[in-house]
């Protein structure tokens, strides 16, 4: 799994040019989009494409070539593998055919937007890409409203505008901030409530590029105040027995695990 630069060409590390011109094939969404990486640092190799559109495919065609004991490299257009980009059939695959997957880090949208952020990092959600859709967007943010944790997700540029209103109306004037051609020529870094941003956007003629969208930690609510089914699945998640966590919260609110049960069922 070879990390690639996010746009800056310079951005990649001496050990990931030194794989790419070792291995036996490149697997890759774009095949163009590798060559130019690959003229740059003087690396001839069989590019392959393997996206979403052709994984199922292409992953039982890759683990032949594998299993016949050639390396290949995955790369995606940018950044590290599978954050958000393609290639978790292909690992899970290899690794339940005790195939070695080798990680070879380097740069990332998410991790690269988070630094500059100016929020905190303690604690970080990442969801990949919003829901296209309001309604789902919005229940997805409503799901989310008390998580302690900095938000992050990725945005496309026709969608931005929307989804910085419907934060807005779910969030309120959190801090947000708004990463966009990270290292490349236009860089960009924005910051204010949702709909400060909304209204700069708005006014320009033209959005290109893929947003970063980062936002600041909610107030935490009051124990009482957390929904049933949030306030045990948040024990379920820190590794509690989901009937354990049960009691937990009905000792905590004063009531019988029945009670509990009986709420949880008939949401």
């Amino acid at each position: 799994m070879v990390a690639t630069p996010i746009g800056n060409l310079e951005d990649i590390t001496y050990r990931a040019v030194r794989i790419l011109g070792e291995v036996d094939q490149i697997a890759c969404e774009d095949t163009r989009q590798t060559r130019k990486l690959l003229d740059r640092y003087g690396v001839s190799k069989p590019l392959v494409s393997y996206h979403e559109h052709n994984e199922r495919t292409r992953s039982q065609e890759l683990l032949r070539e594998l299993t016949a004991g050639k390396n290949i490299a995955l790369v995606s257009d940018a950044g590290t593998p599978l954050i958000a980009d393609p290639g978790y059939r292909l690992v899970t695959e290899a690794r339940g055919q005790g195939i070695p997957v080798v990680p070879i880090p380097g740069p990332s949208a998410l991790v690269a937007a988070l630094s500059v952020s100016g929020l905190p990092t303690d604690a970080v959600y990442f969801g990949g890409f919003l829901p296209a859709k309001t309604t789902q967007r919005k229940k997805l943010l409503e799901e989310l409203k008390a998580s302690p944790a900095t938000l992050v997700f990725y945005e496309a540029p026709h969608r931005i505008l929307e989804t910085l209103e419907d934060i807005a109306g779910v969030l309120g004037s959190r801090p947000i901030s708004l990463a966009r051609e990270l290292t490349k020529i236009h860089e960009e870094l924005l910051h204010g409530t949702p709909l400060e941003l909304r209204d700069m956007l708005a006014a320009r003629a033209a959005l290109k590029g893929e947003f970063t969208l980062m936002i600041g930690k909610g107030e935490p609510l009051p124990a009482e105040d957390i929904p049933l089914k949030l306030a045990v699945d948040r024990l379920v998640q820190a590794g509690v027995p989901r009937m354990d966590a049960m009691k937990t919260v009905a000792r905590q609110r004063g009531l019988s695990k029945r009670e509990v049960y009986q709420e949880l069922n008939e949401r």
